[in-house]
């Protein structure tokens, strides 16, 4: 059975998560579980995470989760960042997304979460783009 939708396609906040996910060597998006998924051969970030309260509330704020190494997951769970519900015991963090938004801060969360999930070739091509 297919998951509803759980984003507006003309979010102007996904828009910027995209073109920043995009950006990344190899990178491609697809929906998942409602959600949208940027990927290589693995997802390296999600539009959206939820606690599992607003998951059965219905409730979809805009936030960006991705995987990061387990000492960054510490610095931002301690930070603000939530463990979003199914993602959250597999290592992903979410982060709240608004007019406030640092978004080099976020490019950063995304170029981390790459890095851990590409494949090195890819990661590699990164490195020669700086």
């Amino acid at each position: 059975m297919a998951h509803a939708l759980m984003f507006d396609a003309d979010d102007p906040l996904l828009a910027r998560v995209r073109a920043i996910a995009l950006a990344m060597p190899g990178a491609s998006e697809k929906v998942s579980h409602g959600r949208p998924a940027f990927f290589t051969q693995k997802v390296f970030a999600y539009y959206g995470g939820t606690t599992k309260a607003e998951h059965n509330e219905g409730l979809h704020p805009p936030r960006l989760s991705v995987l990061l190494e387990p000492d960054e997951r510490l610095a931002m769970l301690g930070e603000g960042a939530i463990a979003p519900a199914y993602l959250g015991p597999y290592g992903w963090v979410a982060v709240d997304l608004g007019s406030a938004t640092d978004w080099v801060r976020m490019g950063e969360l995304i170029d981390a979460s790459f890095r851990v999930t590409a494949p090195k070739r890819l990661v590699a091509e990164l490195d020669a783009r700086l």
